[in-house]
């Protein structure tokens, strides 16, 4: 399917039944009606050519026969009944109207015709008496319009209104609108007007085709694309044969805006011509021997479509995006400017039954986000697991906030213990979101949303304030036993869009907390490099007395250069140092057999040599085994943090540890 507009109706037509075409037949009146039409109830065809009413001499009272009112009696006078018009009057105005118009009577017979009537369907108005009416303006090939025709003819209905498509003896066609109006009892039948609007009909043709079509790269458009869509989706498009499938490729160009940018529209918009005809060349080559062409459409911009009815499955969807992006490979040679291009793709293919045009779109927007999101320059197919999992973010990102407000974030605490002696130093905070629908869910499963929308600023708050109250509440239930410091987590955008210094010391000053035991972490990536308003809140902070420590330490820029300028206390270092001290040392490293690559320990080691003369303390991260720890230990480490000590557990679970390490304690 080409995907142009259908002919040159326009839509209110296309779903008339009343709407045909029909050749005019000028043959004879005697012969019989065809074998094809419904039957005329209670209708004799006449076999002569002698109309119903004859016209001459002119009977009656109605403005048709136009006779006067009695025999011999003189029109009046007075000035409130004019005078009537001569019946020969009314005749002539008859024969000579422009509009076509026939007299037929109650058996749908012509019984007179004008000029206009026989001029436009081809023959005199002579030949058209004794016709069958229906015949000649094709009213009895659908069963609705020739009920309606034959409702006027009984009197029943006031009148009929159609348009029809004949076929002119010469060889064109033509639209006409056909009336069917009935007269004065007295007059046993019904005037039929013909009037000719292909002029008309050609016009909104035109006016449709550019209503449906895109002036740039004369590809359908949004409207005609969703049209035909819709269409293709409706169930007896897909039950009545074919695959029952339907599939789309949704095409972005990649860096089309620099186009428009550095060239000019004009450029561009030869560009996007040029596109189209590529586009449209494959779609012709994927359509060859099959039983329909993929349609073509410009959505608005850059973006382009193209639906494949009755697909074949995702092999025949994966070809075609193939195909385009190889033609699209191709140098554009545009007013002496060479331009290349790429696009990216996303290809949806699915049954046609249960999907709607909505479900579709959305699916193939989301698939063109995923090859733009891999790399661009390539084409993506739809991961319904894939969708499920973005769907879940985005439920996630919708009720984020509020659940802040309803309470359903919790804190654990993992210890932080001393690499000398084994005795917890400190906590360190992590915030769970208890959610209702997916259970508890771990920070990396919304902390980078939180932070994509601004709601980490609220929940930064929250576990700030939360963690301060719980750390002085564990000195205040064990005064016998040192008090440990709990260390939270902040994200660079709460020292950009909140007052940080503010709200740490209105914490401190709510909880009671003294600022040494508290322990603000930020990543490495948001501390290094830090000016203007993050540096002079970390120093600020630092200044409060509150620790600062550079998170998962040794993974984003490692310019050590800043470590002597920045207030931090503390390095953390990242777990993927760590794990290369789980084994002990036989020998080479060996990727195979596990065997521990000696590099790892001298870096940790200088790492941690170097934080010691900066003044700084040094903490692991990930220590799960004895082994680990043991070698943490020989290299000067201060402190570590993992599995081997504790799992993050619930506040009571760190009261009980603060509890066995109270003095006088077993």
């Amino acid at each position: 399917m080409s995907g142009t507009s259908e002919g040159p109706a326009p839509a209110a037509d296309l779903v008339r039944p009343a709407v045909t075409e029909r050749h005019i037949d000028a043959s004879p009146c005697d012969t019989p009606p065809r074998s094809d039409a419904p039957p005329r109830t209670g209708t004799t065809p006449r076999t002569d050519a002698t109309p119903l009413m004859d016209p001459t001499p002119l009977t009656g009272t109605s403005p048709l026969t136009g006779t006067s009112p009695g025999t011999g009696a003189a029109p009046p006078t007075d000035a409130a009944h004019p005078a009537e018009v001569p019946p020969r009057t009314f005749r002539a105005a008859f024969a000579a109207a422009p509009l076509a118009m026939a007299f037929v009577d109650r058996e749908g017979l012509v019984v007179t015709a004008n000029e206009a009537l026989g001029s436009l369907l081809g023959t005199g108005s002579d030949g058209l008496t004794g016709r069958i009416a229906a015949d000649l303006v094709d009213l009895a090939t659908d069963a609705r319009t020739w009920h309606a025709y034959r409702e006027v003819l009984r009197g029943r209905q006031a009148r009929l209104r159609c348009t029809r498509r004949l076929k002119h003896p010469d060889g064109h066609s033509l639209w006409v609108q056909v009336t069917i109006a009935p007269l004065p009892p007295e007059e046993q039948g019904v005037l039929l007007s013909v009037a000719d609007i292909s002029a008309r009909r050609e016009l909104q043709a035109r006016l449709r085709h550019l209503q449906m079509h895109d002036p740039v790269t004369r590809l359908p458009n949004r409207t005609l694309f969703f049209e035909r869509l819709s269409a293709a989706l409706e169930a007896e498009a897909y039950e009545e044969g074919g695959t029952g499938r339907i599939g789309l490729c949704y095409l972005d160009l990649d860096g089309f805006k620099a186009v428009n940018d550095t060239l000019g529209h004009r450029i561009g918009d030869r560009l996007l011509a040029a596109v189209a005809e590529r586009l449209t060349r494959c779609a012709d080559e994927a359509g060859y021997a099959r039983a329909a062409t993929p349609l073509v459409a410009r959505l608005g911009g850059d973006e382009f479509a193209l639906l494949v009815e009755d697909s074949t499955g995702t092999d025949q969807l994966a070809d075609l995006a193939e195909s385009v992006l190889k033609s699209l490979q191709v140098p554009f040679d545009l007013s002496g400017q060479r331009l290349s291009l790429s696009a990216s793709i996303g290809v949806v293919e699915r049954r046609a039954a249960g999907t709607t045009a909505t479900g579709l779109m959305q699916a193939a927007d989301t698939t063109l986000y995923w090859a733009k999101a891999d790399g661009k320059g390539r084409w993506t197919l739809f991961d319904p697991e894939r969708n499920a999992h973005r769907m879940t973010r985005q439920a996630l990102a919708s009720t984020l906030r509020a659940a802040i407000d309803r309470g359903e974030f919790t804190l654990e605490y993992q210890p932080l213990v001393g690499m000398a002696d084994g005795g917890v130093r400190g906590v360190e905070a992590l915030v769970r979101w208890n959610h209702p629908q997916f259970g508890m869910l771990t920070p990396n499963r919304f902390i980078g949303l939180a932070e994509e929308d601004g709601s980490i600023v609220q929940l930064g708050r929250w576990v700030l304030a939360t963690a301060c109250r719980q750390a002085r509440r564990w000195q205040l239930d064990h005064p016998d036993a040192a008090p440990i410091f709990v260390s939270v987590n902040v994200a660079v955008r709460q020292v950009w869009d909140s007052d940080l210094v503010a709200d740490v010391a209105e914490t401190l000053a709510e909880t009671g907390l003294a600022p040494g035991l508290l322990q603000l972490e930020l990543t490495e990536s948001a501390v290094m490099g830090s000016a203007g308003r993050p540096l002079q809140a970390l120093q600020a902070l630092s200044d409060m007395g509150v620790g600062i420590a550079i998170d998962d330490f040794g993974t984003g820029y490692s310019n050590l250069a800043y470590l002597s300028r920045l207030p931090v206390s503390v390095l953390k270092l990242d777990g993927s140092f760590v794990r290369g001290f789980q084994y002990e040392t036989t020998g080479k490293h060996d990727g195979a057999s596990g065997n521990p690559n000696p590099a790892d320990e001298v870096i940790v080691e200088a790492l941690i040599q170097l934080a010691h003369r900066l003044g700084l303390t040094v903490t692991a991260e990930c220590v799960e085994t004895a082994s680990q720890a043991t070698r943490l230990r020989g290299i000067g480490c201060d402190t570590g943090q993992g599995w081997l000590y504790s799992r993050p557990v619930a506040p009571d679970r760190i009261s009980a540890l603060l509890q066995a390490e109270a003095p006088g304690q077993a």
